[in-house]
């Protein structure tokens, strides 16, 4: 008997319009995708919602933005169980579930009418968000890719920006037009079938399978799998290096995430709603472009310097926002603003992954976002206080930019992300 007639699953899970390619890059492009929706009707889409809840309802800021800290909440705590999930199961079932539950609850979205029910739907919807999120698909890029991980997740990451780009703006357009009850049903719709089909074509969970090894090497036929290397899930929770990143995130994503859920209103506050669609726009395209940039740049530089310069640009572009008055400037520091979202966000599985490599990383992975949702939940809740107390968003972005900036040395005290080495080259 063959190798390969040993080996059904490789036979029977190898997709015949690949062949011989390596199908990595469409992998890639599959989780690309499932970020794209996720992240265009979730983590941006917040800020939508946020906005005409307000309008729609009447509801203040700080009530709505609490919501927002609920639903990132539950999603960093479904995050951790989705790391165990993916490790005992397919990841496309645990992916296409979560697009299904948060299809469900999106389209709910509109029928609410009491701000208990507005938590009980954003509890839901976190459900298939984090299900659907970085925690699988940063898995699945980084059982994909080793040597050119960086360059892999910076384009599976620029989903995350593409869906505010894409879908965020024809949201707030749709739902600015039918309203929340009439808009957020075709909202749902467009989430399951962002992520459903997609993840059961293109998400492949592993190489090995399909015959391959990381990378696009071929595995020799009969050859033992490949193990997986890196410091145990323990170990790894108690460095320093994971204490000062996990803080340095904590901060860094609440100032980042609040400023990001703010935008929208402050934007139109002081100029117009088809303005701040605009910025929406253009906030996620600069983040792009940086993104795709940085995952080029990140591997010829100390990768913890690299980020805790991104933070400190970041208090830049917050205090800049607090004081712009004029159109031109608040697209100046949106800008700005964007070019460090393209690399905070993806610069933390690639920490992670070249600190402690991939034996554990979904477990290690998932509890660092566990921890640095503390601050995305914290950020949209702590600037929406702000603005109601002080009467608009100046003091909130001041305090944001603070946040990030003690950010910024708590990456400088973790340490190097390179691995230490002893002479004989172990780690």
């Amino acid at each position: 008997m063959t190798p390969e007639a040993e080996n059904p699953l490789r036979d029977a899970a190898r997709p015949s319009r690949w062949g011989d390619r390596f199908p990595g890059w469409w992998v890639v492009a599959g989780c690309f995708t499932v970020l794209t929706t996720s992240s265009g009707l979730g983590f941006y889409g917040l800020a939508v919602y946020l906005n005409a809840l307000s309008k729609e309802r009447g509801w203040d800021v700080s009530s709505i933005s609490l919501a927002t800290t609920w639903f990132f909440f539950v999603g960093g705590v479904v995050g951790v169980g989705a790391a165990r999930l993916i490790a005992r199961y397919d990841v496309r079932v645990v992916v296409m579930v979560g697009g299904l539950v948060g299809g469900i609850a999106l389209g709910l979205l509109g029928q609410v009418t009491a701000k208990w029910q507005l938590f009980v739907v954003y509890g839901v919807f976190a459900t298939g968000w984090a299900l659907a999120g970085l925690v699988p698909m940063t898995t699945v890029v980084t059982r994909w890719f080793h040597r050119r991980r960086g360059v892999a997740l910076s384009v599976a990451s620029t989903g995350l920006s593409a869906g505010g780009i894409l879908i965020t703006p024809a949201a707030k357009w749709l739902l600015d037009r039918q309203g929340l009850e009439s808009g957020t049903p075709w909202l749902g719709l467009v989430f399951v079938v962002g992520i459903v089909p997609v993840t059961w074509f293109l998400v492949v969970p592993d190489p090995a399978p399909l015959g391959w090894r990381p990378d696009g090497e071929r595995a020799a036929p009969g050859a033992a799998p490949v193990l997986a290397e890196g410091t145990p899930f323990r170990e790894a929770v108690a460095s320093r290096f994971f204490l000062g990143v996990t803080l340095g995130y904590v901060l860094a994503l609440g100032s980042q995430v609040g400023g990001i859920q703010q935008l929208v209103k402050l934007v139109e506050e002081r100029t117009t709603a088809d303005t701040a669609a605009l910025a929406t726009l253009v906030l996620a395209a600069t983040s792009v472009v940086a993104r795709l940039i940085g995952g080029r740049v990140v591997a010829s530089v100390p990768m913890i310097a690299f980020t805790a310069t991104l933070a400190m640009l970041q208090t830049l572009a917050m205090v800049g926002l607090a004081f712009a008055g004029s159109t031109s400037a608040l697209f100046a520091w949106i800008v700005l603003f964007g070019a460090t979202i393209g690399n905070i966000l993806m610069l933390q599985p690639l920490l992670i992954a070249e600190r402690f490599g991939v034996r554990d990383y979904p477990r290690i992975y998932s509890r660092a976002q566990l921890y640095g949702l503390v601050g995305t939940a914290g950020g949209p809740l702590l600037l929406g206080w702000l603005h109601d107390a002080s009467g608009g968003y100046r003091t909130s972005y001041v305090v944001a930019g603070c946040c990030s900036i003690v950010g910024a040395v708590a990456f400088l005290w973790s340490g190097p992300a390179s691995p230490a080495r002893t002479a004989d080259g172990a780690t």
